[in-house]
């Protein structure tokens, strides 16, 4: 199967999603909406948030903020250098688990004190922003489903959905793309294709039509090995066997989102 009928399977027509900047601030920090970033960043550490952690997505960053007197957890969208938008989210996206809120006792405490209570293997890959909607799942057997196929997606795993759930198949595409923003770096380049090995640069085919993309990947030695469905993308497992390189390809209405190098295994 080519890309060019897998962009006929995906060309289903983009989903109208809410804006996750309709979602209304915390009183407290409504005012920092419209902000430089730099300045609100400084404006939540006076105000007693803690920086968690941030997650880069394909136009904007997300920055997670815990609040340990008030157990407040917050995510702050960042796009063009401001705060697009600050929206109150679960604790469990600041890597907190469910100690009391008075904090009394034990460990829970001390964590809550420097708001850093990671809960081990309980502490969710994914986070409010990976949803369409900017919340995570109401049911939470499904949210758990779409957190299996957001690690699998993200750690370069095969599609596993032995459930058939839609909720794996939309969190393995959106672990999938989040791999492909956090490694751009990469230039779609397999990790033993390094050193003095030859190897294709492929990241000018991005946002191309598949149709002709297809053709040019071809040329350049890439052979098709596996292709799927996850979501609203369709993707296909590239292998090129002149430089070692594995790629995996993503097409959405009709063009290319991305080009990512996996392990090599999966074009075995």
């Amino acid at each position: 199967m080519t890309i060019r009928h897998l962009s006929i399977i995906a060309a289903c027509g983009p989903l109208l999603l809410p804006s996750i900047a309709s979602a209304q601030a915390p009183r407290d920090l409504g005012d920092l909406v419209g902000a430089r970033a730099a300045g609100g960043e400084t404006q939540l550490e006076e105000r007693g948030y803690v920086h968690i952690k941030t997650q880069k997505g394909d136009d904007r960053a997300w920055s997670y903020w815990w609040q340990p007197k008030h157990r407040a957890c917050v995510s702050v969208a960042v796009f063009d250098g401001r705060f697009d938008a600050i929206t109150p989210t679960p604790a469990a996206d600041c890597n907190q688990g469910n100690a009391k809120a008075d904090g009394k006792g034990g460990s829970g405490a001390a964590a809550a004190a420097v708001g850093v209570a990671l809960v081990g293997a309980a502490v969710l890959a994914h986070n409010s922003h990976n949803h369409d909607n900017g919340r995570h799942l109401d049911d939470e057997a499904a949210d758990s489903q779409f957190e299996r196929g957001y690690r699998d997606g993200l750690y370069a795993q095969s599609y596993h959905n032995y459930d058939r759930a839609d909720a794996y198949s939309d969190g393995y595409s959106k672990g999938v793309a989040q791999r492909g923003n956090e490694t751009r770096h990469r230039d779609g380049h397999a990790d033993d294709a390094g050193g003095y090995r030859a190897s294709v640069n492929v990241n000018d085919l991005v946002t191309q039509r598949a149709a002709s993309a297809d053709v040019e990947l071809q040329k350049r030695g890439f052979r098709t090995v596996n292709a799927y469905q996850a979501g609203d993308s369709a993707y296909t497992i590239r292998s090129n066997e002149r430089t070692g390189q594995c790629v995996q390809v993503a097409v959405k209405d009709g063009r290319i989102r991305y080009i990512s190098a996996i392990k090599p295994s999966a074009c075995r």
